[in-house]
């Protein structure tokens, strides 16, 4: 077995971790879409500004998000959560966390 790890422990772990890859991705776009729409309907260099720097919080809470879940997953695929139960984790945009 793969360093003492079950196969299919391994294969749930991946699964989760492309989940997470992909949910971080979607949020990064969404952040950019955002931006770029609120920078079209702003006329104030300052709420330009703004668009940006919200994007940014967006993208970089979502890189966070990511990495924690790939940690999670890697801590319950070594059983140190349980019986091989695996659950992403997330507080960014669209997990039902605050925003703000």
């Amino acid at each position: 077995m793969q360093g003492g790890k079950k196969v299919g422990e391994n294969i749930k772990e991946t699964a989760a971790n492309i989940g997470a890859s992909a949910k971080s991705g979607m949020e990064k776009t969404k952040a950019n879409v955002q931006e770029k729409t609120e920078k079209m309907t702003a006329h104030d260099p300052l709420q330009k500004e703004m668009a940006t720097q919200k994007k940014e919080e967006r993208v970089n809470q979502a890189e966070l998000d990511k990495q924690a879940a790939h940690q999670h997953n890697a801590a319950a695929t070594a059983g140190h959560l349980g019986q091989g139960r695996h659950h992403t984790t997330g507080t960014g945009y669209g997990t039902g966390g605050t925003y703000p």
